[in-house]
């Protein structure tokens, strides 16, 4: 079984706004449904977690009900911080999946996740044992040591991957990272490739892809909306 692990749990702080960025309508459709769009069109998921805001989980219950999503079978209370909300998804989950299943765990408001980067995922995972979908870092990047105000030190870029979600795990690779993470005091740990490098495991990419934006800001909405109508044009390679 392929479980995708939405997280969705975050107050959008950065975002200012009234109402959490996940639940914020973008053309009458809240963000958090066009992720778990992608999810319910992809043949190779079979079912779909969300971990969410307590109070908002008989909303999105009402929206899944609105949008068709026949995939969700859970929804979750979210915790204090991500990594705890993961942890929440993966307790819930072990009452209902196997060791050996695969959890892609993504992030509610990554909303244009294509059907090729799920697939890539999957297809790493097979070959690998895990996926974290990534992009390679194209700007000249500096090391400051001052907060920002200056840097003497540059980090070669072909070095440098900027990752994204999905990540894939099995199941019960999931659930060791995050049980032994508070053992060796890792907390606050929202990425689980993070925790994964802290515990020692090596990080397999996956296609990541610059569509595949996180909205964090009112200027990441912006870019999701003038992305959400862009097509390819014939004349492209």
């Amino acid at each position: 079984m392929n479980v995708a692990l939405l997280t969705a749990a975050g107050v959008g702080s950065r975002m200012k706004q009234d109402i959490p960025k996940q639940f914020m309508h973008v053309e009458n459709k809240p963000l958090i449904i066009y992720t778990m769009e992608a999810f319910q069109k992809h043949p190779s998921i079979d079912a779909i977690i969300v971990v969410t805001l307590p109070a908002w989980i008989d909303v999105l219950q009402a929206y899944v009900q609105q949008f068709g999503i026949t995939k969700l079978k859970w929804i979750v209370p979210g915790g204090e911080t991500g990594q705890e909300s993961i942890y929440n998804g993966l307790y819930e989950l072990k009452k209902h999946i196997e060791p050996e299943d695969v959890v892609m765990i993504h992030d509610g408001n990554r909303c244009l996740v294509s059907s090729e980067i799920i697939s890539d995922s999957l297809a790493t995972f097979k070959q690998y044992g895990s996926a974290v979908a990534a992009i390679p870092c194209v700007e000249a990047v500096f090391k400051s040591q001052d907060g920002g105000h200056s840097s003497t030190i540059t980090i070669p870029r072909e070095q440098l991957f900027r990752t994204q979600t999905p990540h894939t795990y099995r199941f019960d690779k999931l659930l060791w990272a995050h049980e032994n993470a508070a053992r060796y005091g890792i907390f606050n740990t929202a990425a689980s490739c993070v925790l994964m490098q802290s515990l020692g495991e090596t990080t397999y990419f996956s296609r990541g892809s610059e569509k595949n934006i996180k909205i964090t800001t009112v200027e990441d909405l912006f870019i999701f909306k003038a992305l959400l109508h862009t097509q390819k044009e014939e004349w492209l390679k």
